[in-house]
């Protein structure tokens, strides 16, 4: 049923797609409708030839973080803008800036790229929410570090609100591509209160920009996917072959090791390669992540549920993952054990969604592949007399997300069937004909 419901509401965007001439590159999450990026950039005071501005990065995604090595922030000047200085940020490049004999500006392009700074920065090159190495915390899981910010003295730029020109061109990258933000808009000055909440001061100008997320833009195939069993069926239901890619036809490219080679740990400690470069262990699927759901046990008012995080990327580890489960028995969860728990109600009077995420310093870290790369959990349901049932796939997910990522579910013909009194009867009538066939035969054999 759950892929059922996917193709559905792929079917239904589809036609919104095409009725209202939304761009593909516009993202919308059904489970997190309102999520965005926004980029706040507010004028503090003015200077000789231009300003002083805090831009203020807040990730309003309830799920979707942005992990090291952090987010990279760029524009395009509108006119001969030029950086002077910065605080708890600095740019990629300088550019030229042989145009200046005197002081030297931090940067002098037309189309600066932004980063965040390291941990451990001296205090006077740091600012307020800076120094993360870039990385940012989802909504849900920590809002106070939800938040990145940096100071940049910009030149050359106007004095006034109406010299100045907003900048253009705004990019997202945290790391990889998939961000679309908009067009800056002028928004009303941001009010600052004092931390004894008597007096209120305010920025000279505020403009915003809104980042939008699309998994299909971040990457062409899928990252994750999953996979199902039950304790009333012995069938194991992986992920479809070739989810997130195919093995070559030999291993010698590098595209995927096995667990059993005898060359594992060599190859897994050679750093020629960039971290980010996947190290995937072989696998049918070639994914790097599979979530398996497990039905385990039926009691007489509740049922039980097994969830196993695993990672076959050798060369990452996942810092605050966090697993997004659609379900309609989440409105009776009644106790989860070792994970967190909150449920996530994108339409009121429907909790049929759950984020789910690591407990802090115990397993909120998702270890590369290996004995250790596995998060697991248990939830207990309370069985709705009204809804429950095992039967035509009702017990597994509909959508899984991991990351924020949407994950490949099994087609819904493979679902571990449950065994019904028909199948059971015409299994009791075969083994009965197969006694008496047994006991001619010997009766035959023995006269």
């Amino acid at each position: 049923m759950g892929p059922l419901l996917s193709m559905a509401s792929a079917i239904i965007s589809l036609f919104l797609l095409s009725c209202f001439g939304i761009s593909s590159t516009e993202a919308y999450d059904a489970l997190d409708p309102i999520g965005n990026i926004t980029i706040k950039w507010d004028i503090m005071s003015w200077t000789t030839d231009g300003y002083v501005a805090t831009v203020t990065i807040h990730n309003f995604q309830q799920y979707r973080h942005i992990q090291a090595p952090g987010w990279q922030l760029g524009w395009t000047w509108a006119k001969k803008e030029v950086i002077w200085s910065m605080l708890g940020g600095q740019t990629t490049e300088q550019g030229d800036c042989s145009r200046f004999h005197g002081s030297i500006p931090h940067c002098c392009k037309r189309d600066p790229t932004i980063v965040d700074l390291l941990p451990g920065t001296s205090y006077n090159q740091q600012t307020a929410n800076c120094c993360r190495g870039g990385v940012l915390s989802s909504w849900v899981q920590d809002p106070l570090n939800a938040v990145s910010a940096f100071q940049v003295t910009v030149g050359l730029a106007g004095t006034t609100n109406k010299t100045v020109r907003l900048p253009k061109n705004f990019t997202l990258r945290a790391p990889g591509p998939g961000y679309t933000c908009g067009y800056p808009k002028l928004v009303r000055p941001t009010r600052f209160v004092s931390p004894d909440k008597r007096r209120a001061t305010q920025a000279m100008m505020t403009w915003n920009v809104t980042c939008t997320y699309s998994q299909f833009l971040a990457q062409k195939t899928p990252t994750c996917c999953v996979s199902l069993s039950s304790f009333y069926n012995d069938t194991v239901v992986n992920c479809p072959p070739c989810t997130c890619g195919c093995q070559h036809k030999t291993t010698d490219s590098g595209s995927c090791i096995r667990s059993d080679s005898p060359h594992l740990a060599s190859v897994v400690s050679h750093r020629s390669k960039s971290v980010n470069t996947p190290l995937l262990q072989c696998t049918s699927h070639m994914c790097p992540v599979r979530v398996h759901w497990h039905v385990k046990l039926n009691y007489k008012e509740y049922w039980r549920v097994k969830i196993t995080i695993t990672n076959f990327n050798y060369r990452m580890n996942f810092t605050q993952w966090n697993l997004v489960v659609q379900h309609p028995n989440f409105d009776n969860l009644t106790q989860i054990f070792s994970f967190n728990y909150k449920p996530l109600t994108p339409y009121a009077g429907l909790n049929d969604t759950a984020m789910l995420w690591g407990v802090r310093y115990y397993n909120d870290l998702l270890m590369e592949a290996g004995p250790f790369g596995n998060v697991q959990s248990e939830l207990l349901f309370r069985k709705d007399k009204s809804s429950f049932t095992f039967d035509k796939g009702w017990a597994f997910p509909r959508r899984i997300y991991f990351n924020g990522d949407d994950c490949v579910m099994p087609p819904p013909d493979a679902y571990p069937w449950l065994p019904n009194s028909s199948q059971r009867s015409v299994t009791s009538t075969l083994y009965a004909a197969a006694m008496i066939l047994a006991s001619g035969s010997l009766l035959w054999a023995y006269p």
